[in-house]
Formats: C-alpha cells, sequence, structure tokens
C-alpha cells in the first residue's frame, strides 16, 4: 500500500475502534448517521421505539460491525437507564453519544395541548438532558456528545406551526452550551447540529408539493433541500480528531437559510 493509500484508508476509518449510541435511529437523519458512523469504523447502538425498523438497520450494518439494536423512549428514565445498561455490558463504555431522537407535533399556539406541549418536551429536550447523564458513567476517558437541534430553534419556521418543537429545539442549543461547560472537565466535548429542511420519509409527503417545495427552496441560498448524510458527516467531523478544540458550538446545516 502507498502512503497515499494508507492515508487514505485511515481517514476512511476515523472512527476506527469507537462505540457509538443513536438515537432515534431507526429511519431518517439517525439512519444515515448510524450508517455513516459504522462506514467510519466505529461500533453502534440503534436506539429508537420502533424496535422492528432499528433491528433492520441493525442487521444490515452489523455486516460491516458489531451493531445492535435496543428498544427504547428517551423520555423515560427508566428507558433510558436500561439502554445504556444494555451500552455497557455489550461493549463496556461509549464513545460518541448522538441525541437524534426527537418528535413534530404540529399546530397553531392557540391548538397546541398541554399534552401535545409535555410530550415535545419530554422526547427533545428531557431525552438528552437523560441521555447525557447516563453518557457519563460510561465516558470515563472523555467523549463526544452531539446534541441534534434544529434551525427551528433560533428562527421562526413560519411554513408550519412548530410551536412547542421550536421550543424544545431552542432548549437544545441552550442545554448544549450548559452540558460543555459542565463537562469539559470530564473530557467531554459537547456540540449541537440544527439541520434546515431534510428530504426524508417524514418530510417526503409535504415536499412532494411543487408549490410548497419552491416556497421552502426559495428560502435557501442554496436553493435545495439537504439530504440526511450531509448530516452524518457533519456528526463523523465533530466525533473526530479535527473537532477536539470544539465544544459549546453549534453548527448550522441549512443550506444558508439563517443567514437572513
Amino acid at each position: 500500500m502507498s502512503k497515499e493509500e494508507s492515508v487514505k484508508s485511515n481517514r476512511m476509518n476515523s472512527l476506527q475502534g469507537k462505540v457509538a449510541l443513536v438515537t432515534g435511529a431507526a429511519q431518517g437523519i439517525g439512519k444515515a448517521i448510524a450508517e455513516r458512523l459504522v462506514d467510519e469504523g466505529a461500533e453502534v447502538v440503534i436506539a429508537d421505539v420502533a424496535l422492528e425498523r432499528a433491528s433492520s438497520v441493525a442487521r444490515e450494518l452489523s455486516i460491516k460491525r458489531k451493531t445492535i439494536a435496543v428498544k427504547a423512549d428517551v423520555s423515560s428514565s427508566k428507558d433510558v437507564r436500561e439502554l445504556f445498561s444494555v451500552v455497557d455490558r455489550e461493549f463496556g463504555r461509549l464513545d460518541i453519544l448522538v441525541n437524534n431522537a426527537g418528535i413534530l407535533l404540529k399546530g397553531r399556539f392557540e391548538e397546541v395541548t398541554e399534552e401535545m406541549w409535555d410530550r415535545t418536551m419530554a422526547v427533545n429536550l428531557k431525552g438528552p438532558f437523560l441521555c447525557g447523564k447516563e453518557a457519563l458513567r460510561l465516558m470515563p476517558k472523555g467523549g463526544r456528545i452531539i446534541n441534534i437541534t434544529s434551525i427551528d430553534g433560533k428562527v421562526v419556521y413560519y411554513h408550519g406551526h412548530h410551536v412547542p418543537y421550536g421550543v424544545s429545539k431552542a432548549g437544545i442549543i441552550m442545554l448544549t452550551k450548559i452540558m460543555a461547560v459542565e463537562l469539559a472537565s470530564y473530557g467531554i466535548n459537547v456540540n449541537a447540529i440544527a439541520p434546515g429542511v431534510v428530504r426524508t420519509e417524514i418530510s417526503a409527503g409535504s415536499m412532494d408539493d411543487p408549490a410548497h417545495l419552491k416556497e421552502i427552496t426559495d428560502e435557501i441560498p442554496l436553493g435545495r433541500l439537504a439530504s440526511p448524510e450531509e448530516i452524518a458527516g457533519t456528526v463523523v467531523f465533530l466525533s473526530s480528531k479535527d473537532a477536539s478544540y470544539l465544544t459549546g458550538s453549534t453548527i448550522y446545516v441549512d443550506g444558508g437559510w439563517t443567514t437572513h
């Protein structure tokens, strides 16, 4: 193998030997993140409430690396404790935690119920809090925590009445800063990624309307939606040695949406 080929090989396996946990990884952005982490050499735990879909992803990826699926509702402290017990039993440590699980319950402000509000906050905001606390005991030599927020945490997405969702995602941005400060002494870097509009199974329906799609892409300087793989690439960067001095930051992977 030539020197150039060796360098390329090392770059392609930048996370070789690492153990990663991705929540909400049965589909969409979470699945793309899990796939990319495996491609980079990591062993991955797929956590999701949809165990059948999560198991399907795990079976597909286990051909390359050890990958397991665990059913977990991140809003439940019991589920989260059990999830991290499985990680400890199967791998003995954790290097990368990606808090990706989230829900979007739409409604105008006057239509949002207390139940919609509480459920959104429980999954989107309490989930990363609970997972972050459990991750501490499995990262004795440091690690990376990556919280998936949204441009909704910075600007009002006026195309779609995201009341509790937007507030929860803004909370993740502040939680990321607080965790970064509090966990720095443990050698843990904490950052967030704020995707713009991403083409996934969930968004496919509304984006099939050409008029609506144009309305959205007109807001984006790059003029298109993101792919899940583009979010996954940013996760790999934040998990790598190249991001060793980066903590407390939110990276907006939004095609330029939040520049105006």
